[in-house]
């Protein structure tokens, strides 16, 4: 059991609060969980809302590059392309993040039928 609040260290990362996401992290919060009233992880919010230095964090501190956020379905990549954020898409990529594979084609036909 962790000493932080994820719910706090989230809207920390949303506001761009570095030092409060800090010390979340350091109480033992994990960056990757996925509250289920949020579903959003907190380092695709913190890319959203532009806060390069809360992500970078984040991800030197055990944040996944590659986790899908529930609620918007964006990885970081995506979140970090979505606002234009260039540099942070080049970071990402450094970082090993991807986009995720297209689905077939035949998927998206069945979607347009249900």
């Amino acid at each position: 059991m962790s000493g932080g609040d994820w719910k706090d260290m989230y809207n920390a990362a949303h506001s761009g609060d570095l030092a409060l996401v800090r010390y979340h992290i350091e109480a033992g919060v994990n960056p990757n969980y996925q509250h289920p009233e949020i579903m959003r992880t907190p380092l695709v919010t913190s890319l959203l809302q532009g806060h390069t230095e809360v992500a970078r964090y984040l991800v030197a501190h055990g944040a996944s590059v590659h986790l899908l956020s529930d609620y918007d379905s964006l990885t970081p990549l995506q979140a970090a392309q979505q606002v234009g954020a260039v540099e942070m898409v080049r970071w990402l990529r450094q970082q090993g993040a991807q986009l995720p594979p297209k689905p077939p084609w035949w998927r998206r036909w069945l979607a347009g039928l249900v």
